[in-house]
């Protein structure tokens, strides 16, 4: 769900089916003895008819916000977006008025609940509490990029540093025997037995190490930047001209949200090159796993050059 559509619900929480032994047998036992018909299968403390009566009239009483309430909630809100501000939003949705207004209708609530005609600040930290629960629930994982996302960039990123730009036809094979050949070429061979030096047996098997720890990793929050970014360009562009969409290719597009972000990366060469490796993963995630973006045409050259567009399918 999206950012604008959870920011309408005052609380949400995820239900998870935790495998409980004893929680189990209680539920199957209490279904059972309903499809029985056993009488005492449900003792509820009260009638259906005296919690009817105890809503309806809970639902006439319009419980007042006191001077104190309305402090503690000023209180709660301004820490709520102090937190959010903070490095730490990385929850699904940003705390705005609209959750000031779910603080307000949650504290009245309870003061229903109780049979209140005043709001009390107890029933404002109460609510607080429940909206922060709520948060704290739907916190949004990191991103880490997949090893076949960054076996191309890092191909790419090993011919740069020999100076070669671009692959013949006839030396593209297929991952592992890529991998085969860097492991032959990495490794000494004796002479006479084409047998491995044990010393660069254990010089490849450090380097083999280093290469497995070394991963991609984004908060969902930068990912979903980077990601809204280029969607909304890329869809803007193909809707200037109805008649004759224009499209971007794969490097102009990445080319373009560096120099939206030029203030940021400043004169870092470092950083620029980060960001450009970065906004490379996040655009093939785009078109091979998110299907946010797609291929237009044909094209028998370089993948980055081909031109992308937004999936049809895709709202922004």
């Amino acid at each position: 769900m999206s950012a604008p559509i959870l920011s309408r619900f005052d609380l949400f929480f995820v239900v998870l089916d935790e495998c409980d032994e004893l929680a189990d047998y209680n539920v199957a036992k209490h279904i059972l003895d309903v499809h029985r018909c056993i009488e005492e299968a449900v003792q509820p403390p009260f009638t259906k008819q005296q919690l009817q009566r105890y809503i309806r009239f809970a639902r006439t009483i319009n419980p007042l916000i006191t001077p104190e309430s309305h402090r503690v909630m000023v209180e709660c809100y301004r820490g709520l977006r102090q937190g959010d501000s903070l490095g730490r939003g990385r929850t699904a949705y940003r705390i705005t008025v609209r959750q000031l207004e779910s603080l307000v209708r949650l504290s009245e609530a309870l003061a229903r609940l109780h049979l209140d005609d005043e709001v009390k600040p107890v029933y404002v930290r109460e609510a607080c509490r429940l909206l922060r629960k709520s948060i704290i629930h739907v916190e949004t994982e990191d991103v880490t990029f997949d090893d076949e996302f960054l076996q191309e960039d890092m191909i790419e990123s090993a011919m740069e540093e020999e100076g070669v730009h671009e692959l013949p036809n006839e030396h593209i094979e297929d991952p592992q025997m890529i991998e085969e050949k860097q492991d032959e070429m990495e490794v000494g061979y004796n002479v006479d037995d084409s047998e491995p030096l044990e010393e660069a047996k254990d010089d490849r098997k450090t380097k083999g190490k280093q290469k497995k720890v070394k991963k991609s990793k984004i908060t969902f929050e930068e990912y979903e930047r980077i990601a809204n970014s280029l969607a909304v360009y890329l869809r803007a562009k193909e809707e200037e001209n109805p008649e004759k969409p224009v499209y971007l290719t794969w490097n102009e597009a990445v080319e373009w949200y560096l120099s939206q972000i030029q203030g940021e990366i400043g004169d870092s060469i470092e950083e620029l090159n980060r960001m450009k490796k970065l906004t490379n993963l996040v655009v093939r995630r785009l078109i091979e796993k998110d299907r946010v973006l797609v291929f237009i045409g044909e094209f028998d050259g370089p993948e980055k050059e081909r031109l992308i567009a937004t999936h049809p399918n895709y709202s922004i």
